[in-house]
Protein backbone atom coordinates (compact mmCIF):
# COMPACT_ATOMS: atom_id res chain seq x y z
CA UNK A 1 0.00 0.00 0.00
CA UNK A 2 2.81 2.43 0.81
CA UNK A 3 4.03 2.62 -2.81
CA UNK A 4 0.55 3.42 -4.11
CA UNK A 5 -0.04 6.03 -1.39
CA UNK A 6 3.33 7.65 -2.11
CA UNK A 7 2.52 7.87 -5.82
CA UNK A 8 -0.84 9.47 -5.03
CA UNK A 9 0.83 11.99 -2.72
CA UNK A 10 3.40 12.86 -5.39
CA UNK A 11 0.57 13.57 -7.83
CA UNK A 12 -0.96 15.95 -5.32
CA UNK A 13 2.31 17.70 -4.49
CA UNK A 14 3.73 18.08 -7.98
CA UNK A 15 0.65 18.44 -10.17
CA UNK A 16 -2.67 19.07 -8.45
CA UNK A 17 -1.60 21.81 -6.02
CA UNK A 18 0.32 24.04 -8.49
CA UNK A 19 -2.28 23.54 -11.22
CA UNK A 20 -5.04 24.27 -8.74
CA UNK A 21 -3.35 27.46 -7.60
CA UNK A 22 -3.35 28.68 -11.18
CA UNK A 23 -7.09 28.05 -11.37
CA UNK A 24 -7.76 30.42 -8.48
CA UNK A 25 -7.01 33.40 -10.68
CA UNK A 26 -5.46 35.10 -7.64
CA UNK A 27 -2.40 37.16 -8.64
CA UNK A 28 -1.08 37.19 -5.07
CA UNK A 29 -0.62 33.41 -5.34
CA UNK A 30 1.49 33.59 -8.50
CA UNK A 31 4.77 33.84 -6.63
CA UNK A 32 4.17 30.86 -4.35
CA UNK A 33 2.94 28.88 -7.36
CA UNK A 34 6.16 29.59 -9.27
CA UNK A 35 8.25 28.67 -6.22
CA UNK A 36 6.19 25.58 -5.41
CA UNK A 37 8.57 23.06 -7.09
CA UNK A 38 11.30 24.19 -4.68
CA UNK A 39 9.16 22.86 -1.84
CA UNK A 40 7.29 20.03 -3.56
CA UNK A 41 10.29 18.23 -5.07
CA UNK A 42 12.06 17.77 -1.71
CA UNK A 43 8.77 16.64 -0.22
CA UNK A 44 8.32 14.08 -2.98
CA UNK A 45 11.88 12.78 -2.48
CA UNK A 46 11.22 12.44 1.24
CA UNK A 47 8.47 9.93 0.51
CA UNK A 48 10.98 7.42 -0.87
CA UNK A 49 13.70 7.73 1.75
CA UNK A 50 13.82 5.64 4.94
CA UNK A 51 12.37 7.35 7.98
CA UNK A 52 14.96 9.47 9.72
CA UNK A 53 16.83 12.75 9.60
CA UNK A 54 17.24 13.30 5.83
CA UNK A 55 13.61 12.40 5.11
CA UNK A 56 12.43 14.66 7.92
CA UNK A 57 14.45 17.62 6.66
CA UNK A 58 13.11 17.23 3.12
CA UNK A 59 9.57 16.88 4.45
CA UNK A 60 10.20 20.05 6.44
CA UNK A 61 10.97 21.88 3.20
CA UNK A 62 7.54 20.93 1.93
CA UNK A 63 5.97 21.98 5.22
CA UNK A 64 7.57 25.42 4.81
CA UNK A 65 5.97 25.83 1.40
CA UNK A 66 2.61 24.69 2.76
CA UNK A 67 2.92 27.20 5.60
CA UNK A 68 3.66 30.04 3.20
CA UNK A 69 0.60 29.02 1.21
CA UNK A 70 -1.57 28.94 4.32
CA UNK A 71 -0.47 32.45 5.28
CA UNK A 72 -2.36 33.77 2.25
CA UNK A 73 -5.65 32.43 3.61
CA UNK A 74 -6.31 35.03 6.36
CA UNK A 75 -5.53 37.87 3.96
CA UNK A 76 -8.07 36.62 1.44
CA UNK A 77 -10.63 36.07 4.19
CA UNK A 78 -10.29 39.73 5.25
CA UNK A 79 -10.63 40.98 1.68
CA UNK A 80 -13.57 38.75 0.78
CA UNK A 81 -16.75 40.62 -0.10
CA UNK A 82 -20.15 39.48 1.10
CA UNK A 83 -21.11 38.46 -2.45
CA UNK A 84 -18.11 36.12 -2.70
CA UNK A 85 -18.06 34.90 0.89
CA UNK A 86 -19.05 31.27 0.33
CA UNK A 87 -16.63 30.67 -2.52
CA UNK A 88 -13.87 32.35 -0.51
CA UNK A 89 -14.50 29.97 2.39
CA UNK A 90 -13.84 27.11 0.00
CA UNK A 91 -10.63 28.75 -1.23
CA UNK A 92 -9.57 29.45 2.36
CA UNK A 93 -9.91 25.72 3.05
CA UNK A 94 -7.92 24.83 -0.05
CA UNK A 95 -5.05 27.11 1.01
CA UNK A 96 -4.89 25.77 4.56
CA UNK A 97 -5.29 22.00 4.14
CA UNK A 98 -1.88 21.31 2.52
CA UNK A 99 -0.29 22.48 5.77
CA UNK A 100 -2.26 19.79 7.64
CA UNK A 101 -0.96 17.21 5.18
CA UNK A 102 2.60 18.56 5.49
CA UNK A 103 2.48 18.38 9.29
CA UNK A 104 1.46 14.75 9.12
CA UNK A 105 4.21 14.10 6.56
CA UNK A 106 6.93 15.56 8.78
CA UNK A 107 5.78 13.49 11.75
CA UNK A 108 5.50 10.30 9.71
CA UNK A 109 8.89 10.73 8.04
CA UNK A 110 10.51 11.35 11.42
CA UNK A 111 9.00 8.12 12.72
CA UNK A 112 7.12 9.76 15.59
CA UNK A 113 3.43 9.53 16.39
CA UNK A 114 1.54 12.83 16.40
CA UNK A 115 -1.34 13.53 18.80
CA UNK A 116 -1.53 9.81 19.45
CA UNK A 117 -1.94 8.84 15.80
CA UNK A 118 0.22 6.02 14.49
CA UNK A 119 2.46 6.22 11.46
CA UNK A 120 -0.03 4.43 9.22
CA UNK A 121 -2.81 6.93 9.90
CA UNK A 122 -0.39 9.82 9.45
CA UNK A 123 0.71 8.44 6.09
CA UNK A 124 -2.93 8.31 4.92
CA UNK A 125 -3.63 11.79 6.26
CA UNK A 126 -1.17 13.24 3.74
CA UNK A 127 -3.11 12.28 0.57
CA UNK A 128 -6.45 12.86 2.29
CA UNK A 129 -5.78 16.55 2.87
CA UNK A 130 -4.27 17.04 -0.57
CA UNK A 131 -7.30 15.70 -2.41
CA UNK A 132 -10.32 15.80 -0.10
CA UNK A 133 -8.91 18.98 1.43
CA UNK A 134 -7.21 21.06 -1.25
CA UNK A 135 -8.66 19.69 -4.50
CA UNK A 136 -12.25 19.17 -3.34
CA UNK A 137 -12.53 22.58 -1.69
CA UNK A 138 -10.98 24.34 -4.68
CA UNK A 139 -13.30 22.66 -7.20
CA UNK A 140 -16.31 23.33 -4.97
CA UNK A 141 -15.41 27.02 -4.97
CA UNK A 142 -15.06 27.08 -8.74
CA UNK A 143 -18.41 25.35 -9.14
CA UNK A 144 -20.02 27.87 -6.80
CA UNK A 145 -18.74 30.72 -8.96
CA UNK A 146 -20.36 29.29 -12.07
CA UNK A 147 -23.49 27.68 -10.62
CA UNK A 148 -24.45 30.07 -7.87
CA UNK A 149 -27.72 29.65 -6.04
CA UNK A 150 -28.69 27.24 -3.25
CA UNK A 151 -26.97 24.19 -4.74
CA UNK A 152 -23.72 26.00 -5.46
CA UNK A 153 -23.70 27.62 -2.03
CA UNK A 154 -24.36 24.27 -0.39
CA UNK A 155 -21.51 22.63 -2.29
CA UNK A 156 -18.98 25.36 -1.49
CA UNK A 157 -19.90 25.43 2.21
CA UNK A 158 -20.46 21.75 2.97
CA UNK A 159 -17.15 20.55 1.51
CA UNK A 160 -15.08 22.76 3.87
CA UNK A 161 -17.46 21.98 6.75
CA UNK A 162 -17.23 18.24 6.11
CA UNK A 163 -13.44 18.39 5.84
CA UNK A 164 -13.25 20.21 9.19
CA UNK A 165 -15.63 17.74 10.83
CA UNK A 166 -13.56 14.81 9.59
CA UNK A 167 -10.44 16.44 11.05
CA UNK A 168 -12.23 16.99 14.36
CA UNK A 169 -13.39 13.39 14.25
CA UNK A 170 -9.77 12.28 14.31
CA UNK A 171 -9.62 13.62 17.88
CA UNK A 172 -13.22 13.20 19.09
CA UNK A 173 -14.14 9.75 17.85
CA UNK A 174 -15.54 7.62 15.05
CA UNK A 175 -19.09 8.99 15.29
CA UNK A 176 -17.88 12.55 14.79
CA UNK A 177 -15.83 11.37 11.83
CA UNK A 178 -18.92 9.67 10.42
CA UNK A 179 -20.86 12.94 10.73
CA UNK A 180 -18.08 14.67 8.85
CA UNK A 181 -18.13 12.00 6.16
CA UNK A 182 -21.90 12.48 5.70
CA UNK A 183 -21.58 16.26 5.32
CA UNK A 184 -18.56 15.94 3.05
CA UNK A 185 -20.26 13.32 0.88
CA UNK A 186 -23.35 15.50 0.48
CA UNK A 187 -21.16 18.41 -0.62
CA UNK A 188 -19.12 16.31 -3.03
CA UNK A 189 -22.26 14.86 -4.58
CA UNK A 190 -23.58 18.40 -5.02
CA UNK A 191 -20.35 19.28 -6.82
CA UNK A 192 -20.75 16.20 -9.03
CA UNK A 193 -24.38 17.02 -9.85
CA UNK A 194 -23.68 20.64 -10.71
CA UNK A 195 -20.67 19.68 -12.78
CA UNK A 196 -22.70 17.12 -14.72
CA UNK A 197 -25.79 19.29 -15.26
CA UNK A 198 -24.34 22.79 -15.59
CA UNK A 199 -20.62 22.89 -16.29
CA UNK A 200 -20.00 19.78 -18.39
CA UNK A 201 -21.84 21.23 -21.38
CA UNK A 202 -19.71 24.38 -21.31
CA UNK A 203 -16.80 22.56 -22.92
CA UNK A 204 -17.42 22.44 -26.63
CA UNK A 205 -14.72 19.86 -27.30
CA UNK A 206 -15.23 16.22 -26.45
CA UNK A 207 -12.13 15.93 -24.25
CA UNK A 208 -13.24 18.68 -21.86
CA UNK A 209 -16.75 17.26 -21.60
CA UNK A 210 -15.34 13.80 -20.98
CA UNK A 211 -13.04 15.02 -18.21
CA UNK A 212 -15.94 16.72 -16.44
CA UNK A 213 -18.11 13.64 -16.89
CA UNK A 214 -15.47 11.31 -15.45
CA UNK A 215 -14.86 13.57 -12.46
CA UNK A 216 -18.58 13.69 -11.70
CA UNK A 217 -19.14 9.95 -12.02
CA UNK A 218 -16.08 9.05 -9.98
CA UNK A 219 -17.19 11.24 -7.07
CA UNK A 220 -20.41 9.30 -6.70
CA UNK A 221 -18.60 5.98 -6.34
CA UNK A 222 -15.65 7.10 -4.23
CA UNK A 223 -17.80 8.91 -1.68
CA UNK A 224 -19.99 5.83 -1.27
CA UNK A 225 -16.79 4.02 -0.27
CA UNK A 226 -15.93 6.81 2.15
CA UNK A 227 -19.34 6.56 3.79
CA UNK A 228 -19.14 2.78 4.06
CA UNK A 229 -15.73 2.96 5.71
CA UNK A 230 -16.75 5.67 8.21
CA UNK A 231 -19.98 3.83 9.02
CA UNK A 232 -18.10 0.59 9.57
CA UNK A 233 -15.57 2.27 11.84
CA UNK A 234 -18.33 3.81 13.95
CA UNK A 235 -20.67 0.81 14.16
CA UNK A 236 -18.40 -2.18 13.74
CA UNK A 237 -20.20 -3.27 10.57
CA UNK A 238 -18.08 -4.91 7.85
CA UNK A 239 -16.31 -2.29 5.76
CA UNK A 240 -13.36 -2.00 3.35
CA UNK A 241 -9.84 -2.24 4.70
CA UNK A 242 -7.44 0.71 4.52
CA UNK A 243 -5.50 -1.05 1.77
CA UNK A 244 -8.67 -1.46 -0.26
CA UNK A 245 -9.67 2.16 0.41
CA UNK A 246 -6.29 3.41 -0.83
CA UNK A 247 -6.62 1.37 -4.03
CA UNK A 248 -10.22 2.44 -4.73
CA UNK A 249 -11.32 5.57 -2.90
CA UNK A 250 -7.86 7.14 -2.81
CA UNK A 251 -6.82 6.33 -6.36
CA UNK A 252 -10.24 7.22 -7.74
CA UNK A 253 -10.31 10.62 -6.05
CA UNK A 254 -6.74 11.38 -7.12
CA UNK A 255 -6.98 10.42 -10.79
CA UNK A 256 -10.69 10.35 -11.55
CA UNK A 257 -11.79 13.41 -9.62
CA UNK A 258 -8.91 15.75 -8.78
CA UNK A 259 -6.73 15.33 -11.86
CA UNK A 260 -9.64 15.20 -14.34
CA UNK A 261 -11.30 18.24 -12.73
CA UNK A 262 -8.13 20.32 -12.75
CA UNK A 263 -7.41 19.43 -16.37
CA UNK A 264 -10.98 20.21 -17.43
CA UNK A 265 -11.03 23.61 -15.72
CA UNK A 266 -7.63 24.41 -17.20
CA UNK A 267 -8.96 23.63 -20.67
CA UNK A 268 -11.84 26.03 -20.11
CA UNK A 269 -9.44 28.76 -19.02
CA UNK A 270 -7.11 28.10 -21.93
CA UNK A 271 -9.99 28.20 -24.42
CA UNK A 272 -12.22 31.09 -23.35
CA UNK A 273 -14.00 30.97 -26.68
CA UNK A 274 -15.75 27.84 -25.44
CA UNK A 275 -17.81 29.90 -23.03
CA UNK A 276 -20.87 31.96 -24.02
CA UNK A 277 -20.77 35.77 -23.70
CA UNK A 278 -20.19 36.98 -20.19
CA UNK A 279 -23.21 37.59 -17.97
CA UNK A 280 -22.12 38.77 -14.53
CA UNK A 281 -23.79 37.12 -11.53
CA UNK A 282 -26.83 39.02 -10.29
CA UNK A 283 -25.23 39.48 -6.87
CA UNK A 284 -21.97 40.88 -8.24
CA UNK A 285 -21.52 44.42 -9.60
CA UNK A 286 -20.78 44.62 -13.31
CA UNK A 287 -17.16 45.42 -14.06
CA UNK A 288 -16.20 46.93 -17.38
CA UNK A 289 -13.40 45.23 -19.30
CA UNK A 290 -11.56 46.01 -22.49
CA UNK A 291 -13.08 44.33 -25.57
CA UNK A 292 -10.26 41.80 -25.86
CA UNK A 293 -9.93 40.79 -22.23
CA UNK A 294 -9.05 37.16 -21.79
CA UNK A 295 -7.36 38.05 -18.48
CA UNK A 296 -8.04 35.48 -15.81
CA UNK A 297 -7.82 37.81 -12.83
CA UNK A 298 -8.73 41.24 -11.61
CA UNK A 299 -6.97 43.43 -9.10
CA UNK A 300 -6.51 41.98 -5.66
CA UNK A 301 -8.08 45.11 -4.21
CA UNK A 302 -11.39 44.16 -5.83
CA UNK A 303 -11.33 40.66 -4.34
CA UNK A 304 -10.79 38.65 -7.54
CA UNK A 305 -13.05 35.67 -8.19
CA UNK A 306 -11.71 32.18 -8.13
CA UNK A 307 -11.72 32.15 -11.91
CA UNK A 308 -12.76 34.37 -14.74
CA UNK A 309 -15.11 31.70 -16.04
CA UNK A 310 -18.18 33.16 -14.36
CA UNK A 311 -19.37 33.83 -17.87
CA UNK A 312 -20.42 30.19 -17.95
CA UNK A 313 -23.33 31.29 -15.79
CA UNK A 314 -25.01 32.31 -19.00
CA UNK A 315 -25.87 28.65 -19.47
CA UNK A 316 -27.71 28.51 -16.16
CA UNK A 317 -29.59 31.80 -16.44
Amino acid sequence: MSVLVDLIVMLGMLVVVPAGLQLTGAPELDRIRRLWPLFAVPGAVALWLPRGGPATVLAGCYALGALLLALHAPLRAVRASAAHRTAEIALFTALVTPSVAATALVAERSGHALFGFGLGILALTVPHFHFVGFAAALIAGLVCRVADGPAGTFAASSVPAGTLLVLIGYFVGDWAELAGAVVLTAGMWAVALLTWRTIRGSGRDRTTRMLFAVSSAVLVATMVLALSWALGEATGLPHPTLTWMAATHGLGNALGFALCSVLAWRRLQDRPEQAPPEQPPPDCPRTERPPAAPALTTSVRTNPPLTDLTDLKGRTS
